[in-house]
């Protein structure tokens, strides 16, 4: 298996781990308030990759110059993993997920305005068809729903969620100032955790931790050990191996996972024609995998 094969492999496994907290998420979210689900998800994942950091290199000392871009950038985090589990309240996982599809295109604006980043013309095209995949899906393969722009309470609300994301990805190589991405990232995940601490106490106080269900602490566990900590690795490790356009590629399998997640969960399958949302998506996934020697490079994401 070549370097490259590997990459694959990582990016396969961190879309289908960043698919199970949709599912997960929408199960445990109306048991608890998504500040104070976050709020331990952030700490545990801070703890877990601070261990890696204090165990290959420690931090750099140029880490600890200008903490502002650590709070700029968790703002911006702890925004879109708070209105996720908001909108995962009343959306359904499979709408959530193609929501998320359109965070590419989204991403690319921001791109350009803040790094003056141009896309190519398949990426381009791309991105548009996978664009319109997902508000397939998003709409419920409802065109009336559609040009009536009825969309769900859930999606609005992570949709702004996906927009906070959006900006965060290209400000990470704009903050960067050379440190190494597993101490950055800890900063910002560290910031966050006292961002969800601070803001989010009334709803730590108010929830009850004893008498939560099971699935609650299971989708705890599972984001910020799985959802987290090891898809950072993951995409890292991936950033290293591929092109940042394939490694962006692997958003589009995310509704993919959602189904087969739902499926393995029992939960209700999304109707048929929403299928030709979620076929789009893998369309623009092909568009995205094909060789481009012209683009190259890393990103910094978080799932």
């Amino acid at each position: 298996m070549t370097e490259a094969h590997r990459g694959h492999l990582a990016m396969l496994a961190f879309s289908a781990l960043v698919a199970g907290s949709f599912s997960l998420g929408s199960m445990a979210a109306p048991h608890i308030a998504p500040d104070a689900l976050n709020a331990v998800r952030f700490v545990i994942a801070a703890m877990i990759l601070g261990i890696v950091v204090f165990s290959t290199g420690g931090l750099e000392r140029s880490a600890l110059r200008a903490p502002w871009r650590y709070l700029v950038l968790a703002m911006f985090l702890v925004a879109y993993f708070v209105l996720m589990f908001e909108g995962l309240k009343t959306g359904a996982p499979v709408s959530m997920a193609a929501v998320f599809t359109l965070t590419p295109l989204i991403a690319a604006g921001f791109g350009w305005l803040l790094l003056r980043q141009v896309l190519n013309a398949r990426m381009a095209l791309a991105l548009t068809i996978g664009g319109i995949g997902a508000l397939w899906v998003i709409f419920r393969a409802d065109v009336s729903a559609l040009l009536a722009f009825e969309i769900g309470r859930g999606e609005i609300i992570y949709f702004v969620g996906c927009v906070a994301h959006a900006v965060y990805a290209p400000l990470v190589p704009k903050l960067n100032r050379g440190e190494r991405p597993a101490v950055f990232t800890l900063g910002v995940l560290v910031t966050g955790a006292v961002l969800l601490l601070v803001f989010g106490y009334p709803s730590l106080v108010a929830t009850d931790w004893v008498n939560l269900p099971p699935v609650v602490w299971v989708t705890i566990a599972y984001t910020s050990v799985f959802a987290s900590a090891l898809t950072f690795l993951l995409l890292q490790y991936a950033s290293m191996r591929i092109p940042s356009a394939k490694v962006m590629a692997y958003t589009y399998l995310t509704p993919s996972w959602v189904i087969l997640w739902e499926m393995a969960l029992g939960r209700p399958l999304p109707p048929v024609l929403i299928l030709i949302g979620v076929g789009m998506t893998m369309a623009a996934l092909v568009l995205l995998l094909k060789d481009d020697s012209q683009v190259h490079g890393r990103i910094a994401s978080e799932g």
